[in-house]
């Protein structure tokens, strides 16, 4: 369904729907059928998993591919028979395709040398480089989009948990809806071209707006 936003998958279990949800809601190990209901159990499990992990992953931590299949493992792992895994579907949005599944594991270990080993932990200073490292290790893992569900989510906690070891708050995204949630996925298209000041943007965009959720000074 290449005009709505959602996915074109093949016939593997990961590219199946759940009997009834009329091809909303994927295949899963609960039998739910509603996507609200899916959405809430899916939220409610992110919540859980990224307080696990703050008190896992310190300001001294070293991200690396292992860990982000840990991280969906643990998030996704009582909905989805294939949480934690890399997908085995290829994956198209509108008219974008992300990477082609039978290069993930190479393009992972890739990710994990040129950017988690170089960005994380992330200890840079002042905010034009705290901005560039969560810009670019984002762009990079959503233009891989290694899992087949919820890859946006694990980045945006993947970033939450490297403005941690800066010293930053949780960030929080809630202002990426409607126009700016566009301008997001133009930002991620344009890391193809090594282009990260869109997301750069973005980044201190949602900063800014954490900082002042919580009464803070912007950095």
């Amino acid at each position: 369904m290449k005009r709505t936003g959602r996915y074109d998958t093949s016939e593997l279990i990961e590219g199946q729907f759940e009997p009834g949800s009329r091809g909303r809601v994927l295949r899963n190990l609960v039998g739910i059928e509603s996507k609200r209901e899916m959405d809430v159990l899916e939220s409610k499990e992110l919540v859980r998993t990224f307080k696990k992990f703050i008190n896992i992953y310190d300001k001294n931590h070293q991200f690396t591919a292992t860990d982000l299949c840990i991280m969906h493992k643990e998030w996704l792992g009582s909905i989805y028979s294939w949480a934690g895994r890399y997908r085995q579907v290829n994956l198209i949005k509108g008219d974008f395709s992300f990477a082609a599944a039978h290069l993930l594991p190479g393009l992972m270990n890739d990710f994990e040398r040129k950017y988690l080993a170089v960005y994380t932990p992330c200890r840079v200073s002042p905010k034009k480089e705290i901005i560039h490292a969560l810009a670019i290790v984002h762009a990079e893992l959503l233009l891989i989009h290694p899992f087949r569900e919820g890859n946006g989510r694990l980045a945006r906690m993947l970033a939450s948990l490297m403005a941690l070891q800066v010293e930053l708050p949780p960030l929080e995204f809630d202002i990426l809806k409607g126009k700016k949630k566009q301008e997001y996925f133009f930002a991620v298209q344009s890391g193809l071209n090594q282009n990260y000041e869109l997301m750069e943007k973005i980044f201190g965009e949602v900063i800014e707006w954490t900082l002042r959720q919580r009464g803070q000074p912007y950095l």
